[in-house]
């Protein structure tokens, strides 16, 4: 049975495609969507423990603070 790692991260309704496919591209799956506290997205996804290198974790956090970021901004 595989092991999974779970990352989430808030999603921007004007680019919600783009944020997905970033994820999808360093081998995250979407599980779900959900409606954040403050009335936006978030979006919860997994992978395979080791599926991407740690280089692609880090690119991957600094997908969601940015997002993040604007999610406040826009806010």
């Amino acid at each position: 049975m595989p092991a999974w790692e779970y990352i989430t991260t808030p999603l921007l309704i004007h680019n919600t495609a783009a944020i997905l496919n970033n994820w999808g591209s360093e081998g995250w799956e979407l599980v779900q969507i959900v409606q954040g506290p403050e009335g936006g997205l978030v979006a919860y996804l997994k992978r395979p423990v080791g599926e991407q290198a740690s280089s692609a974790a880090s690119a991957g956090q600094a997908a969601a603070a940015q997002a993040a970021k604007q999610f406040e901004e826009d806010a």
